[in-house]
């Protein structure tokens, strides 16, 4: 395995992560992919050569362990991993496509160019959405696989005997699980990982529903502010050309009766004057 392209990676998905997408992270390569690797998968290195039943019939060992064991933990564990770190590598994917996209309208148009994401990883758009739909799709994995253990191996341990009595084994004969204390440790403790990682996961996506509606929320405060201001300005001034006001067709003015004094002549009209 190339360790240092997993290592620059691991640091890309940071980089791209909020807060909780980092604790996410940390929890799923420390204590699931490096357990899972130094101690896990050698506790389960023997466990079908040291299944062993009070019997010599030929294969009824081996289908009890079949019967018991359909599939083995490290298998499935190992799947669930494949599947749990998919969706990151689907949010770098969308990332390097947008700096790509930024890459070729430059090399076109200049480095004048108008730029259609001013930051790539910014978590705006269609970003946003892969974002919050890797988190879904994690912990919807996570969810699956609790269950599947939950089917397969009851309450997530293995009992120290288990009696089998499938065709060809002679009768009912009993079965003995190799270090099963180990195994239940083990496989409890991948299982309170998993719960852990739900959790965060369920918290990312409720961080960033709540930001964008938060985001909203502001901008639409922001608007209405905004027009609450140039309102008094188009209110208080009346539309008007050349100075002169226009009130529209019903307008009737106001009439004031203004005292005549004897110096200044009468200026009525005689339409005026008769009424």
């Amino acid at each position: 395995m190339n360790w240092g392209w997993f290592e620059g990676l691991l640091r890309a998905v940071n980089v791209y992560s909020t807060a909780f997408g980092r604790i996410w992270l940390s929890l799923v390569f420390i204590f699931r992919l490096l357990v899972y690797l130094v101690a896990a998968e050698k506790v389960w290195s023997d466990d079908h050569k040291d299944f062993d039943c009070n019997t010599r019939q030929p294969g009824c060992t081996n289908v009890c362990f079949d019967h018991f064991f359909p599939i083995s933990h490290i298998r499935l564990w190992a799947l669930q991993l494949i599947l749990v770190t998919c969706p990151s590598l689907l949010v770098l994917m969308h990332v390097a496509y947008r700096e790509a996209k930024e890459e070729r309208l430059r090399e076109i148009q200049g480095d004048n160019y108008r730029r259609i994401y001013p930051n790539p990883a910014k978590k705006r758009g269609g970003l946003w959405w892969t974002y919050l739909l890797s988190l879904i799709f994690k912990a919807s994995v996570d969810l699956v696989f609790l269950y599947v253990f939950f089917r397969l191996y009851r309450n997530y341990t293995l009992p120290r005997v288990v009696k089998c009595e499938l065709l060809p084994c002679p009768n009912v004969v009993d079965c003995f699980i190799s270090r099963p204390t180990e195994k239940n440790i083990f496989t409890l403790f991948m299982v309170v990982t998993t719960c852990v990682c739900v959790v965060l996961n369920l918290i990312e996506a409720t961080y960033l529903i709540g930001k964008r509606c938060h985001e909203c929320l502001e901008a639409g405060e922001g608007d209405s502010r905004r027009n609450s201001h140039d309102c008094p300005v188009s209110c208080a001034n009346p539309v008007g050309t050349g100075g002169q006001v226009f009130h529209g067709a019903d307008y009737k003015p106001p009439t004031a009766t203004t005292p005549l004094t004897a110096s200044c002549p009468s200026t009525l009209s005689k339409d005026e004057a008769g009424s």
